[in-house]
């Protein structure tokens, strides 16, 4: 997390709904050689106190030990900003971003969790991509979805920490910050996602 606390100010529920929008982001524990990290979609709950996730067997993160302390990190959009954007001098290149770390311990679930926990994260994120029809593990061929499950486990993070830096220059003017904007906003991409994020820190 960056130190400054200008870019720490964001409320909590707003952390989680960003976190609860991503729905996936890096997962690391310590193991016996070092950080272990894994790439993994999670739900969170309604509370913001869990994220279920799953992790192939074979995962390192699993070898390291659990339960275990983690943190899981939660990316979005990040663009470069070029100084010359801020139409005032002796000012430096840096870079905007949004993320959010999920910090608590990882604890191992029962193999019967799967079942809810692999149909819950299908029907949320399939739900996104409406009107397509909702795909559902019923359409798979008998006995292929629980072969499958095999090879994965499920785990909860019990989340005891929620930390957020949304860096969109606030420690600049309204007409330096209006510069990026202006300039981002053509861009397309994660650089336009970062100026509508800056407007609505604005708006605020």
């Amino acid at each position: 997390m960056h130190p400054n606390p200008a870019f720490r100010k964001t409320a909590a529920d707003r952390n989680l709904a960003f976190a609860r929008a991503r729905g996936f982001g890096v997962l690391s524990v310590n193991g016996p050689a070092g950080p272990v990290m894994a790439h993994v979609p999670f739900l969170l709950s309604d509370d913001g106190t869990t994220a279920d996730l799953h992790l192939a067997r074979s995962n390192a993160v699993i070898a390291a030990g659990l339960p275990a302390q983690a943190v899981l990190a939660v990316m979005g959009p990040d663009a470069y900003i070029s100084p010359d954007w801020y139409g005032v001098p002796d000012q430096v290149p840096t870079w905007n971003y949004i993320a959010v770390h999920l910090r608590g311990t990882l604890v191992q679930l029962p193999d019967d969790a799967m079942d809810g926990h692999v149909n819950a994260l299908s029907d949320t994120f399939e739900a996104r991509l409406a009107p397509k029809p909702v795909w559902r593990s019923s359409k798979m061929g008998e006995g292929v979805m629980d072969r499958m499950k095999r090879m994965i486990l499920p785990f909860r993070l019990q989340i005891t920490a929620v930390d957020g830096t949304w860096k969109l220059n606030q420690n600049k003017t309204p007409a330096a910050r209006a510069g990026v904007i202006a300039a981002l906003k053509g861009q397309g991409g994660a650089q336009a996602d970062i100026a509508q994020a800056m407007r609505e820190l604005s708006d605020d």
